[in-house]
């Protein structure tokens, strides 16, 4: 055999190999096939490589024309054949000129096959008395019957007539049985019950069927496909075998089986089979029109039961011949216009087609389970399938179901593209009714599935995108308003814009859906994050716009140039103010999408030039506001969703609002709609509010990014204004209709200012920077056009309106109104004081002051009042952790359009609902929080806080729940919820060093923050930090530690003592280890807390970009600010098992670096300092917090604590890791641990626990040095419960373990009943282990726990006499018979008299004295041999 080439090896060696190769003769391994060139035929590549003629046909070659034309190099230059064909020379030689057209002759002419004749039947033409053939005349033809339905000249209809009736001279009867029984042809498993064919073998009373079946030939299955003279031989055999098998059955399965097919086949099937069989009886009528069906009389009892079994619902249609009879029952009798002789064309009356002008019978109430179509009214209604409706409504038409009223959706689809206006104006309009209604929830106890879903899914996004660019203005505001309903929730935006003024209420998540197709890979951690950006924008691209659009509705418009539809709509067509508003709302909810669609709406040519200067001018006709003037044009008229969608565009992103202020002459507007009253601007009231509201909330999202505050020194007297009229508000609270939107107004004022204050804030720091920075520092920020000295003195202001407010709370209507503006008053002092604290100018004795006489001046008597306790009680119910279905998605909510869920309103008490006390508790713990890191002297004041029995209660109920499933609706939610629980601990930990009766709350606390660490969403990753830096590993939060804890731990495992489940630890192989204590080891991780806290601090280091930007927005720093847009919300911030983060590190840092080449065999000392502290952490929490790991299933607990044997080649003998791993080993040993283990099911953050087991064996073969604790590791999953392969993987590829299995069983943790009930039923393990046992591989000095374990399985199995397959049967007692015939007296003994495991036994197996005479007689039986009954058991050993 030639040896392949090696790498290194010179051109001289490969030549030496060719000569070696060519020499030996030998059959090369490829053979290299030249193939036809598709432009010369197919005609081989050359006479000696054509392949040989299998037959003997003649066979015509042509040896002057080869097969393969000289290749031309270079190839001639394309050239256009129509030139070629019309330029000409007068000199060409015609001649040459054929020759060079017909160069491809060869690939036609190079070889012709003689067509093979050989099995052609041969007939002579029937005599005639005539000297010649008759000729015919084409008239003759109209009298001559067509025998087939296929379209033929005249001449082969004509022959084919003439063979017809030669046969029909020549053999008789066979054709009239075949028209007879042509029905027979189809087994009559394809009808429908209750038609003919339930008859299937019928003919009359008095025939057989033996005498008439055999003559029938197939009609269905004709034999065409075979291609050659044996087809129609073949079909008739399957034909004949068919008829065979359809005799030996009786009428019943017959039946049976034919409605079997039925419910199987494919309706569409039947439906042609039928078709086919209704052509072939049609045809046969034709030929023979007096010859009598058969079967007639038999037929006209089941013509009543078709029609009764099609009503009852079988979803099968009635068969051709009824319909056909019921049409011809229609007389002029039946008709309400009768025709008349006088009427054009209406001689011959054709009543079939006059059916339609009948009266319409009424809904027949079908009795069936199957679902029906669903119709809708032209209000997008449901109407009930028995609804009788009366005509004139225009609900009833001629398509299917003619006697229901309504348009079913695929009805009104088709209207969508008739070429009437009105009807694609109606159809558009209905589907517009049925999207919003569908949205509200009102189909969903009705129909079957999700409305939308399946409009999508049919392609109702793209309906509606072409027919935005129809010419008629109706068709276009019909489309924009059925878009409008399925894009656009007002009630989402409605709840948006009431948490607005919310703490952190601007920032708000992308609505841009989190189920997107699945990614292939993540991209390589080497791309930076530009490269990552662009691959995904070109992946998007290279997508279809369906494509994009199934996972994606608003991405997949915008790649329709959807944006410059709307543009030219606006701009050219000019619709009327609905449609505007409609197309307004569209656009922002294509703004609230991502920053991405915002930077498209910003770069479309002329969308925001039109929208700023038709619908936010300077000036425009004050006729609007007068109260009878009807608005036909919005259009040079200043509207407030205009300003709504501006300042939309403006939370994308600091470079947008920039370009909208700068560029467009935004900051001109905004001083013309603020400077002016709303009273006095020349709008409708209610509008004049709002737009003025849009205009301070536009302010304010550019004043969050430190931008337009120059504008507030020009507008300084018209705020303060604004600040001296907000305590007339009250005093037109009952009167005042507009009493609403002057609350949101007066919040987005506040807003505004606090938004400035925090910018002026920044202006010392800036400014400092700027004056200490040198010329190689780079370019500096430049501090902003307002300083603190003009926002100190607005604060007086709003402190005495807060007073004001405070004092309607014992009124419950008004205090409900104006609990937003409160809300505002109390976010704009805790800004205050956080910013003013850090100014160089302030004094701090008056800060003090102001802070101690605001504290109790209004705050502790706040806290006294009653509706103040009603708040705090108010918590549990309003809270969506204590109420998961508050945040539940919407019925006909679709993954690929975000909404919020809000449709329909939410409830009162909700977080969001009316009634809810989340904002206000927020802001006001916000306050006190500020107030109390300036003045630590109030912490003491505010204990009062933590006691109260509302928020105790909430904080109870509230932490232990399961997390939520993360949707937009629950995001948005939960992020407010979880601002409230971080104020509250961020309280606690104020008060744990300085108030000594806080120990009472401090595990409480601590629970809630272990759980609020789980659950923080993106964007909130300071407050993560803030809670591990100083809370989660903070001694005072874990009074355990000092209170006896350890202590309590050693008593608890003494408890255990002699008991079945009791803790054990494995030993070390390591020489002198010591074995501490559980409570040891707890007070040791107690005193390295701040270690641990350090570990798990720098495992983060990878959200530091994230934490950065989450710091920015929530310390105020406006001229950092980048963006209003929250990160997307893919999930948490943190997984669930975060506290076995480092360990999971460290396993992926070790196992990339062997993936790259590299080997470790040792680690650093820091490395195992850092899985030391992983473990202690985790030990703490299992002992002193163990719910708050009840999230994380055991199987992902083992699997993780696996990581430390496959971290490194001696990790796990390092003393402290051996000791705090063999103690959780210990507590994931304890019985309910082990029954919640669960090895199957997915596990987060594994692909398959089978694979990492696999990979713990191979680690174990290499490295385990016999290590009991290692071993037990590996026996762990092997329990009898769980997946067989395991085993097998042990018993089978990874034997040798079992030499290195020396877990004693006294150390074992796992009780052994585990592994020994109920006995093993596979009998391939049975038979490893067996195997095991009998060559030596498996012995009680190497693995005595898997030596018991497989002793009690073979024990089992070989005495078993229960029934089993006959494999098995053998198997036991073949294996009975070996066991008898042992040498190994020992193991002999204890596979014949095994009783029952004993791990106190030195063998760890109790065995019988004597076999009970059962097993004997048995043993006996299988053996054929006397056993020596009285065997004495000697020593085992």
């Amino acid at each position: 055999m030639l040896s392949r080439p090696k790498p290194g090896e010179s051109e001289a060696d490969l030549l030496r190999f060719q000569n070696q190769f060519l020499a030996a003769r030998a059959s090369p391994a490829v053979k290299v096939v030249k193939k036809a060139d598709k432009r010369r035929g197919a005609g081989g590549s050359g006479d000696e490589e054509r392949p040989p003629l299998q037959d003997s046909r003649d066979v015509v070659l042509l040896d002057d024309f080869p097969d393969v034309l000289p290749a031309l190099i270079p190839a001639p230059p394309k050239k256009s054949k129509f030139k070629n064909a019309c330029v000409r020379f007068d000199d060409e030689d015609p001649e040459e000129r054929l020759e060079c057209h017909d160069r491809h002759i060869t690939a036609v002419f190079s070889k012709i096959i003689e067509r093979d004749t050989s099995m052609a039947a041969v007939t002579m033409p029937v005599p005639t008395g005539d000297p010649f053939p008759r000729a015919f005349h084409r008239s003759e033809v109209k009298n001559e019957m067509k025998v087939e339905s296929e379209r033929k000249s005249i001449f082969a209809q004509k022959i084919a007539a003439k063979r017809a009736a030669e046969e029909g001279v020549t053999a008789p009867p066979a054709v009239e049985t075949r028209h007879t029984h042509r029905r027979l042809a189809v087994p009559g498993a394809i009808c429908s019950p209750g038609s003919a064919e339930e008859e299937p073998l019928h003919t009359t009373k008095d025939s057989k069927p033996d005498d008439d079946v055999s003559f029938l030939r197939p009609h269905i299955i004709t034999g065409e496909g075979l291609g050659n003279l044996e087809s129609e031989r073949e079909a008739l055999a399957i034909h004949e075998e068919n008829l065979q098998k359809l005799h030996s059955m009786t009428q019943e399965e017959i039946l049976q089986e034919q409605r079997r097919l039925l419910v199987q086949l494919d309706p569409s099937l039947v439906a042609f089979l039928k078709s086919r069989r209704s052509v072939d009886e049609g045809q046969e009528r034709q030929e023979k029109p007096g010859h009598p069906e058969p079967g007639t009389e038999s037929q006209h009892d089941g013509e009543e039961t078709v029609k009764d079994f099609a009503v009852g619902g079988s979803g099968m249609e009635e068969s051709v011949q009824p319909e056909k009879d019921t049409r011809m029952e229609i007389t002029e009798v039946d008709l309400p216009i009768k025709p008349q002789k006088e009427w054009i064309h209406m001689n011959n009356v054709e009543f079939e087609k006059l059916e339609w002008i009948k009266d319409l019978p009424r809904p027949r109430q079908r009795r069936t389970k199957k679902g029906m179509q669903a119709r809708f009214s032209l209000k997008g209604e449901l109407i009930p399938p028995d609804a009788d409706l009366p005509t004139h409504l225009g609900l009833h038409h001629h398509g299917e179901e003619a006697e229901r009223a309504g348009y079913s959706l695929q009805e009104l689809f088709h209207l969508c593209r008739s070429q009437i206006i009105q009807q694609r104006t109606l159809a558009l309009q209905v589907l517009g009714h049925v999207v919003q209604k569908a949205k509200a929830g009102e189909f969903a106890s009705s129909l079957k599935g999700s409305v939308l879903r399946l409009l999508l899914d049919a392609g109702f996004l793209f309906l509606l995108r072409f027919s935005l660019d129809d010419t008629v203005d109706n068709v276009i505001a019909a489309s924009l308003r059925a878009l409008h309903a399925l894009l656009v929730s007002p009630e989402d935006e409605e709840y948006l814009d009431q948490t607005f003024s919310w703490y952190q209420g601007m920032a708000v998540f992308p609505f841009t859906p989190n189920s997107e197709e699945e990614e292939e890979e993540e991209e390589e951690e080497e791309l930076t994050l530009m490269e990552k950006t662009q691959g995904k924008k070109s992946k998007v691209e290279n997508k279809s716009d369906p494509d994009v659009a199934r996972y994606d509705v608003i991405k997949g418009l915008l790649k329709t140039q959807f944006l410059q539809r709307l543009r030219y709509i606006l701009e050219v067509v000019r619709p009327v103010p609905a449609v505007v508003l409609d197309i307004l709302d569209i656009l922002i909810r294509v703004a609230r999408h991502s920053s991405e669609a915002c930077s498209q709406l910003l770069a479309c040519p002329r969308l925001i030039e039109t929208i700023v200067r038709e619908f936010l001018p300077v000036q425009w006709d004050p006729r609007v506001a007068e109260p009878g003037h009807l608005l036909t044009s919005l259009h040079g008229v200043a509207c407030a969703t205009a300003m709504k969608l501006i300042r939309v565009l403006a939370s994308g992103g600091r470079n947008a609002t920039a370009r909208l202020l700068n560029k467009f002459e935004l900051k001109s507007r905004l001083s013309r709609f603020i400077a002016e009253d709303p009273q006095d601007l020349p709008l409708r009231r209610e509008e004049a509010i709002r737009l003025s509201t849009e205009a301070f909330r536009l302010w304010a999202v550019a004043a969050s990014c430190g931008q337009s505050c120059d504008l507030y020194r020009d507008l300084y007297p018209v705020l303060v204004k604004i600040l001296q009229s907000l305590p007339h508000l009250l005093s037109d609270c009952q009167e005042n209709p507009t009493f609403p939107l002057s609350i949101q107004r007066a919040t987005s004022v506040i807003t505004l200012l606090t938004h400035v204050t925090q910018t002026a804030g920044c202006t010392a720091e800036l400014q400092a920077r700027l004056s200490s920075s040198g010329p190689g520092d780079g370019e500096q920020i430049p501090p902003p056009p307002v300083t603190w000295n003009q926002v100190s003195g607005l604060r007086p202001f709003l402190e005495t309106n807060l007073r004001r407010s405070v004092q309607e709370m014992s009124r419950l209507e008004t205090w409900q109104a104006l609990q937003p503006l409160t809300t505002t008053y109390i976010i704009y002092l805790g800004v205050y004081y956080s910013v003013c604290s850090q100014q160089p100018s302030l004094n701090p004795i008056d800060c003090l002051e102001e802070v101690e006489r605001l504290t109790y001046e209004v705050l502790l008597p706040l806290f006294s009042q009653p509706a103040m306790h009603r708040m705090w009680d108010l918590l549990r119910p309003c809270s969506a952790l204590c109420n998961p279905l508050s945040c539940s998605p919407a019925p006909e909510s679709v993954p690929s359009i975000v909404s919020l869920s809000c449709t329909g309103g939410k409830p009162q008490m909700s977080l969001v609902g009316s009634k809810s006390p989340f904002p206000f508790l927020t802001a006001l713990l916000f306050l006190i929080n500020n107030i109390t890191h300036i003045h630590k002297g109030l912490v003491s004041k505010y204990t009062s806080v933590l006691d109260l029995k509302g928020l105790k209660d909430y904080l109870l109920q509230s932490w232990p729940t399961r997390p939520l499933f993360i949707t937009p609706s629950s995001a948005w939610i939960l992020r407010h919820e979880y601002h409230l629980q971080y104020f509250v601990l961020a309280l606690a930990q104020k008060m744990a060093g300085i108030c000594p009766d806080y120990t009472q709350h401090a595990s409480l606390h601590h629970c809630v923050a272990m759980a609020l660490l789980s659950r923080l969403l993106p964007g909130s990753e300071h407050l993560a930090h803030e809670l591990l830096l100083g809370l989660a590993f903070n001694p005072e939060f874990i009074p355990e530690g000092k209170t006896g804890g350890p202590e309590a731990a050693d008593f608890s495992d003494i408890l255990h003592l002699g008991t079945s489940t009791k803790l054990v630890q494995p030993g070390s192989v390591a020489a002198g280890f010591p074995k501490p204590h559980r409570g040891v080891l707890l007070g040791e991780a107690y005193q390295h807390l701040p270690f641990i806290r350090a570990c798990y601090l720098s495992q983060f280091v990878h959200l530091e970009p994230a934490l950065t930007r989450s710091q920015v927005a929530y310390q105020g720093r406006t001229y950092l600010v980048q963006s209003l847009l929250l990160p997307e919300v893919k999930g948490p911030i943190l997984p669930s098992d975060w506290p076995f983060l480092p360990l999971i590190g460290l396993y992926n840092k070790v196992t990339g670096a062997e993936t790259g080449g590299a080997v470790l065999n040792t680690l650093p000392p820091d490395l195992v300092n850092t899985v030391t502290r992983n473990l202690q952490w985790v030990l703490l929490l299992e002992t002193w917090r163990a719910r708050v790991l009840q999230n994380i299933p055991a199987a992902a607990k083992l699997a993780r604590l696996m990581c430390v044997f496959l971290t490194g080649g001696d990790l796990f003998l390092e003393g402290p890791v051996h000791c705090y791993t063999a103690a959780l080993l210990a507590l994931y040993c304890q019985p309910k641990v082990l029954d919640s283990l669960e090895l199957d099911a997915p596990l987060p953050g594994l692909a398959s626990f089978h694979d990492l087991y696999i990979s713990v064996l191979e680690q174990f073969e290499g490295v385990s040095f016999g290590d009991p604790l290692f071993g037990a590791f590996v026996l762990l999953p092997l329990q009898r419960r769980f997946n067989v392969q395991l085993r097998l993987a042990v018993f089978g590829e990874h034997v040798s373990t079992l030499r290195a299995l020396g877990v004693p069983l006294k150390q074992f943790p796992v009780p052994l009943e585990r592994y020994t009930l109920p006995p093993e039923d596979n009998l391939n393990l049975l038979r490893q282990y067996f195997r095991t046992l009998v060559t030596g591989a498996l012995r009680h000095a190497w693995c005595p726990v898997l030596y018991a374990v497989a002793v009690a399985h073979v024990n089992s199995f070989i005495f078993s006499q229960n029934s089993t397959t006959e494999e098995a049967d053998a198997a036991r007692k073949s294996m009975l018979r070996k066991t008898w015939r042992l040498v190994d007296e020992v193991l002999k003994k204890h596979l014949l008299y095994y009783k029952v495991h004993n791990p106190e036994s030195p063998m760890g197996v109790d065995l019988y004295e004597q076999l009970p005479p059962i097993r004997l007689k048995y043993l006996q039986m299988v053996t054929k041999k006397e056993p020596k009954e009285n065997m004495q058991m000697s020593d085992p050993e």
